[in-house]
């Protein structure tokens, strides 16, 4: 059904956003982010003890954003029933992302590793649907190819996995701070970054809920 959905308007046109809606939607992006940044500052302040550690406001909040996600992108595929191989594609990779951050919860109260399982059961079916439906995955992600959210999606990637891990190095800190190095400092920064990267990432949902409620009420005017 959900594929039937997808391919019914194969040539779903542009979705230019309005100045003043880009703009109220900016404002408000901006107030998310910081109060990111406000609240890594109240959990240095005043949370002494579990300070960006799974139990502090950072690593929360990176949960949060991504459980927040995976509810999105159920809510597109599910109900509004548009791209759905794109976002079940995009499910997994945040689903798996939620999984690895419970990773030290699930080895200590689980079992070790259990994380990888987990990741693996979410992944790999995804993967291979995909592949199956390739066809399909790559007419949906022509459309979403051109979107504000993707663009955003590619940077909370970049933000997340790619510059938080350098930006994070040992080696890094241990120049910057020398004699003074503290390994607190270190996974500060590094957890603050990732975090910023989710939100990036969320936005980019949000921008593509926000995307697929339009073709979804346009494609029921239709009809």
């Amino acid at each position: 059904m959900l594929v039937k959905d997808a391919m019914k308007h194969p040539t779903d046109p542009a979705w230019p956003i309005a100045i003043r809606s880009l703009f109220i939607r900016t404002v408000l992006y901006t107030f998310i982010i910081g109060l990111i940044a406000q609240g890594a500052y109240w959990e240095a302040q005043y949370l002494p003890a579990v300070r960006f550690s799974e139990l502090g406001f950072t690593e929360f909040t990176q949960t949060l954003a991504l459980a927040t996600g995976c509810l999105l992108l159920l809510y597109v595929r599910h109900v509004l029933r548009v791209w759905p191989n794109v976002t079940l594609l995009l499910l997994a990779f945040i689903a798996a992302s939620l999984i690895r951050e419970q990773d030290r919860f699930l080895d200590t109260y689980v079992a070790e590793h259990t994380w990888k399982v987990l990741v693996s059961l979410v992944v790999i079916p995804s993967i291979a649907w995909v592949v199956i439906q390739r066809r399909r995955f790559l007419a949906e992600f022509a459309h979403y190819s051109n979107t504000l959210s993707l663009g955003l999606f590619i940077a909370g990637i970049l933000t997340t996995y790619i510059f938080s891990r350098l930006y994070g190095r040992q080696t890094f800190w241990q120049t910057v701070m020398q004699e003074s190095y503290m390994r607190d400092v270190k996974s500060m920064a590094e957890e603050v970054i990732e975090l910023l990267g989710y939100a990036i990432i969320l936005i980019a949902l949000v921008e593509l809920l926000l995307l697929t409620r339009r073709i979804y009420h346009a494609r029921n005017a239709e009809t």
